[in-house]
Protein backbone atom coordinates (compact mmCIF):
# COMPACT_ATOMS: atom_id res chain seq x y z
CA UNK A 1 0.00 0.00 0.00
CA UNK A 2 1.04 3.35 -0.96
CA UNK A 3 1.20 6.56 1.74
CA UNK A 4 -1.02 8.43 -0.94
CA UNK A 5 -3.71 5.17 -0.35
CA UNK A 6 -3.45 5.38 3.18
CA UNK A 7 -4.60 8.44 3.71
CA UNK A 8 -7.42 7.34 0.89
CA UNK A 9 -10.85 6.24 3.08
CA UNK A 10 -10.62 8.89 5.70
CA UNK A 11 -8.62 10.22 8.34
CA UNK A 12 -5.16 8.31 8.80
CA UNK A 13 -4.13 7.44 11.70
CA UNK A 14 0.03 7.67 11.87
CA UNK A 15 1.85 6.51 15.44
CA UNK A 16 5.78 7.15 15.62
CA UNK A 17 7.95 4.62 17.57
CA UNK A 18 11.91 4.84 17.53
CA UNK A 19 13.18 1.12 16.50
CA UNK A 20 15.02 -0.86 19.20
CA UNK A 21 13.27 0.97 22.39
CA UNK A 22 13.83 -0.46 24.43
CA UNK A 23 15.23 -3.37 22.68
CA UNK A 24 14.95 -5.28 19.64
CA UNK A 25 11.97 -7.87 20.04
CA UNK A 26 9.70 -5.93 22.17
CA UNK A 27 9.99 -3.09 19.81
CA UNK A 28 8.80 -5.36 17.31
CA UNK A 29 5.82 -6.60 19.03
CA UNK A 30 5.24 -2.87 20.21
CA UNK A 31 5.19 -1.95 16.66
CA UNK A 32 2.85 -4.91 15.67
CA UNK A 33 0.74 -3.42 18.49
CA UNK A 34 0.27 -0.17 16.27
CA UNK A 35 -0.96 -1.82 13.56
CA UNK A 36 -3.87 -4.03 15.46
CA UNK A 37 -4.66 -0.93 17.09
CA UNK A 38 -5.90 0.87 13.91
CA UNK A 39 -2.57 2.61 12.36
CA UNK A 40 -2.96 3.73 8.92
CA UNK A 41 1.19 4.40 8.71
CA UNK A 42 3.67 3.93 11.03
CA UNK A 43 6.75 6.56 11.21
CA UNK A 44 9.34 4.72 12.59
CA UNK A 45 12.72 6.40 14.04
CA UNK A 46 16.20 5.21 13.15
CA UNK A 47 17.81 7.13 16.32
CA UNK A 48 20.58 9.51 15.84
CA UNK A 49 22.73 10.81 18.81
CA UNK A 50 21.63 13.91 18.76
CA UNK A 51 17.99 14.08 18.34
CA UNK A 52 17.41 18.17 18.47
CA UNK A 53 13.96 18.51 17.30
CA UNK A 54 13.20 16.00 20.16
CA UNK A 55 11.13 16.74 23.28
CA UNK A 56 12.37 14.77 26.59
CA UNK A 57 10.92 11.55 26.04
CA UNK A 58 11.97 10.72 22.60
CA UNK A 59 15.25 11.97 23.64
CA UNK A 60 15.03 9.29 26.34
CA UNK A 61 13.81 6.67 23.87
CA UNK A 62 16.29 7.34 21.19
CA UNK A 63 19.08 7.09 23.91
CA UNK A 64 17.43 3.30 24.96
CA UNK A 65 17.32 2.37 21.26
CA UNK A 66 21.05 3.20 20.84
CA UNK A 67 21.90 1.37 24.16
CA UNK A 68 20.26 -1.38 22.60
CA UNK A 69 22.28 -1.79 19.73
CA UNK A 70 20.18 0.11 17.03
CA UNK A 71 22.12 1.02 13.82
CA UNK A 72 21.23 1.93 10.31
CA UNK A 73 21.79 -1.64 9.06
CA UNK A 74 20.67 -3.29 12.19
CA UNK A 75 16.94 -0.82 11.75
CA UNK A 76 16.42 -2.40 8.11
CA UNK A 77 17.00 -5.31 9.60
CA UNK A 78 14.15 -4.71 11.96
CA UNK A 79 12.24 -3.08 8.98
CA UNK A 80 12.42 -6.80 7.55
CA UNK A 81 11.49 -8.93 10.65
CA UNK A 82 8.13 -6.43 11.03
CA UNK A 83 4.75 -8.33 10.35
CA UNK A 84 2.73 -5.32 9.41
CA UNK A 85 0.71 -5.23 5.78
CA UNK A 86 0.60 -0.97 6.45
CA UNK A 87 3.27 1.98 4.84
CA UNK A 88 6.30 2.93 6.75
CA UNK A 89 8.11 6.29 6.51
CA UNK A 90 11.63 6.61 8.28
CA UNK A 91 11.64 9.24 10.60
CA UNK A 92 15.47 10.08 11.09
CA UNK A 93 18.37 12.92 10.66
CA UNK A 94 20.00 13.97 7.39
CA UNK A 95 24.17 12.67 8.48
CA UNK A 96 22.44 9.48 8.87
CA UNK A 97 21.15 9.34 5.57
CA UNK A 98 24.16 11.07 3.80
CA UNK A 99 27.13 8.90 5.61
CA UNK A 100 25.50 5.36 4.78
CA UNK A 101 27.62 4.64 1.92
CA UNK A 102 30.60 2.44 2.42
CA UNK A 103 32.87 4.74 1.18
CA UNK A 104 33.55 8.49 0.57
CA UNK A 105 32.52 8.31 -3.22
CA UNK A 106 29.49 6.26 -2.27
CA UNK A 107 28.53 9.38 0.61
CA UNK A 108 25.01 11.03 -0.13
CA UNK A 109 21.64 9.74 -0.12
CA UNK A 110 20.97 7.14 -2.79
CA UNK A 111 23.00 4.61 -1.09
CA UNK A 112 20.68 4.79 1.49
CA UNK A 113 17.38 5.39 -0.51
CA UNK A 114 18.01 2.13 -2.20
CA UNK A 115 18.72 0.12 0.99
CA UNK A 116 15.10 1.39 2.42
CA UNK A 117 13.20 0.36 -0.78
CA UNK A 118 14.83 -3.44 -0.87
CA UNK A 119 13.70 -3.13 2.91
CA UNK A 120 9.78 -1.88 2.28
CA UNK A 121 10.45 1.52 3.54
CA UNK A 122 7.66 4.14 1.55
CA UNK A 123 9.12 7.19 2.61
CA UNK A 124 11.28 9.93 4.93
CA UNK A 125 10.62 12.17 6.96
CA UNK A 126 14.50 14.04 7.43
CA UNK A 127 13.96 16.06 10.16
CA UNK A 128 16.93 18.66 9.81
CA UNK A 129 17.14 18.70 6.32
CA UNK A 130 15.75 22.14 4.95
CA UNK A 131 13.55 22.00 1.49
CA UNK A 132 16.35 24.56 0.01
CA UNK A 133 19.08 21.36 0.38
CA UNK A 134 16.68 18.21 -0.57
CA UNK A 135 17.75 17.92 -4.13
CA UNK A 136 19.65 14.90 -3.86
CA UNK A 137 17.53 13.06 -1.62
CA UNK A 138 14.38 14.11 -3.47
CA UNK A 139 15.82 12.54 -6.71
CA UNK A 140 16.99 9.17 -5.11
CA UNK A 141 13.67 8.88 -3.87
CA UNK A 142 12.48 9.68 -7.49
CA UNK A 143 14.85 7.06 -8.70
CA UNK A 144 13.77 4.31 -6.19
CA UNK A 145 9.93 5.47 -5.86
CA UNK A 146 9.72 7.09 -2.49
CA UNK A 147 7.90 9.39 -0.96
CA UNK A 148 9.76 12.80 1.10
CA UNK A 149 7.61 14.29 3.69
CA UNK A 150 8.41 17.85 5.28
CA UNK A 151 7.20 19.32 8.62
CA UNK A 152 5.57 22.64 8.05
CA UNK A 153 5.80 25.27 11.36
CA UNK A 154 3.69 27.50 12.13
CA UNK A 155 6.24 30.03 10.89
CA UNK A 156 7.32 28.22 7.71
CA UNK A 157 6.64 30.80 4.53
CA UNK A 158 8.05 32.63 1.90
CA UNK A 159 10.47 30.67 -0.29
CA UNK A 160 10.77 28.34 2.06
CA UNK A 161 7.27 27.07 2.26
CA UNK A 162 7.26 27.05 -1.82
CA UNK A 163 10.32 25.18 -1.90
CA UNK A 164 8.51 22.68 0.75
CA UNK A 165 5.63 22.39 -1.64
CA UNK A 166 7.69 21.77 -5.12
CA UNK A 167 9.50 18.77 -3.40
CA UNK A 168 6.77 17.00 -0.97
CA UNK A 169 5.37 14.20 -1.59
CA UNK A 170 3.14 11.17 0.04
CA UNK A 171 1.53 13.67 3.04
CA UNK A 172 3.00 17.15 4.82
CA UNK A 173 3.81 16.77 8.57
CA UNK A 174 1.92 19.33 9.57
CA UNK A 175 2.98 20.95 13.12
CA UNK A 176 0.41 22.38 15.18
CA UNK A 177 2.65 24.50 17.76
CA UNK A 178 6.14 25.46 18.05
CA UNK A 179 8.51 24.22 20.32
CA UNK A 180 9.37 20.58 20.22
CA UNK A 181 8.14 17.30 20.28
CA UNK A 182 5.93 16.32 23.22
CA UNK A 183 2.22 15.49 24.46
CA UNK A 184 0.49 18.18 25.65
CA UNK A 185 -2.89 18.61 27.43
CA UNK A 186 -4.36 20.77 25.82
CA UNK A 187 -4.43 21.07 21.62
CA UNK A 188 -2.71 24.06 19.90
CA UNK A 189 -5.04 26.89 18.74
CA UNK A 190 -2.32 27.04 15.55
CA UNK A 191 -3.71 24.39 13.83
CA UNK A 192 -6.95 25.82 11.81
CA UNK A 193 -4.80 28.43 10.75
CA UNK A 194 -1.56 26.18 9.52
CA UNK A 195 -4.23 23.97 7.61
CA UNK A 196 -5.53 26.75 6.20
CA UNK A 197 -1.42 27.18 4.54
CA UNK A 198 -1.56 25.13 2.80
CA UNK A 199 -5.59 24.37 1.89
CA UNK A 200 -4.76 24.47 -2.46
CA UNK A 201 -1.43 21.35 -1.19
CA UNK A 202 -2.39 18.12 -3.59
CA UNK A 203 -1.28 16.33 -0.54
CA UNK A 204 -3.03 14.97 2.59
CA UNK A 205 -2.17 16.95 5.64
CA UNK A 206 -1.63 15.15 8.64
CA UNK A 207 -1.05 17.49 12.14
CA UNK A 208 1.43 16.31 15.23
CA UNK A 209 3.00 17.64 17.86
CA UNK A 210 1.21 17.43 21.11
CA UNK A 211 -1.74 14.57 20.28
CA UNK A 212 -2.47 12.89 23.42
CA UNK A 213 -5.95 11.41 23.42
CA UNK A 214 -8.89 10.28 21.24
CA UNK A 215 -10.86 13.71 22.15
CA UNK A 216 -7.37 15.76 20.67
CA UNK A 217 -7.68 13.65 17.65
CA UNK A 218 -11.62 14.30 17.14
CA UNK A 219 -10.66 17.94 17.80
CA UNK A 220 -7.40 17.98 14.99
CA UNK A 221 -9.82 15.72 12.17
CA UNK A 222 -12.57 18.45 12.61
CA UNK A 223 -10.62 21.46 12.06
CA UNK A 224 -9.50 19.85 8.81
CA UNK A 225 -6.75 17.52 9.35
CA UNK A 226 -6.44 14.18 6.74
CA UNK A 227 -4.81 12.52 9.67
CA UNK A 228 -3.08 13.07 13.10
CA UNK A 229 0.72 12.02 13.80
CA UNK A 230 1.15 10.75 17.27
CA UNK A 231 4.83 10.17 18.74
CA UNK A 232 5.20 10.98 22.74
CA UNK A 233 2.19 10.12 24.06
CA UNK A 234 2.95 6.03 22.70
CA UNK A 235 6.54 6.61 23.25
CA UNK A 236 5.28 7.77 27.05
CA UNK A 237 3.79 4.38 27.32
CA UNK A 238 7.01 2.34 26.22
CA UNK A 239 8.90 4.09 28.73
CA UNK A 240 6.90 3.23 31.76
CA UNK A 241 6.56 -0.20 30.97
CA UNK A 242 10.17 -0.80 30.18
CA UNK A 243 10.31 -3.31 33.62
CA UNK A 244 7.71 -5.00 32.68
CA UNK A 245 6.22 -7.81 30.32
CA UNK A 246 6.23 -7.02 26.50
CA UNK A 247 2.83 -8.35 26.08
CA UNK A 248 1.27 -6.15 28.70
CA UNK A 249 2.93 -2.87 27.31
CA UNK A 250 2.16 -3.94 23.32
CA UNK A 251 -1.81 -4.41 25.03
CA UNK A 252 -1.26 -0.77 26.24
CA UNK A 253 -0.26 0.44 22.96
CA UNK A 254 -3.03 -1.28 20.88
CA UNK A 255 -5.03 0.09 23.41
CA UNK A 256 -4.33 3.77 22.82
CA UNK A 257 -3.94 2.99 19.19
CA UNK A 258 -7.66 2.21 19.28
CA UNK A 259 -8.77 5.04 21.13
CA UNK A 260 -6.10 7.56 18.83
CA UNK A 261 -7.97 6.43 15.43
CA UNK A 262 -10.98 6.25 16.79
CA UNK A 263 -11.05 9.85 17.62
CA UNK A 264 -9.64 10.79 14.26
CA UNK A 265 -12.67 8.62 12.50
CA UNK A 266 -15.45 10.80 15.16
CA UNK A 267 -13.19 13.84 14.24
CA UNK A 268 -14.35 13.42 10.39
CA UNK A 269 -18.34 12.82 11.26
CA UNK A 270 -18.02 16.26 13.10
CA UNK A 271 -19.25 19.55 11.50
CA UNK A 272 -16.47 21.21 10.15
CA UNK A 273 -15.16 23.87 13.30
CA UNK A 274 -15.39 27.73 12.56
Amino acid sequence: MSLEEAFADGPAFVPYLAAGDPGYEASLEYVEALERGGADVIELGLPFSEPIAEGSTIQEAVVRALEAGMTPDRYFEFVEDLDVDVPLVCMTYYNLVYQYGASEAEKGPRPFVERAAEVGIEGFVVVDLPAEEAGPLREACDEFGLDLIFIVAPTTEGERLERMRERVSGYVYVQSRLGTTGARDQVSDYTERSLSRLADWDVPKAVGFGIKTGDHAERIVAAGADGIIVGSALVDIVAEGVDEPTADVAARLEAKARELKQGATRGAETPRLE
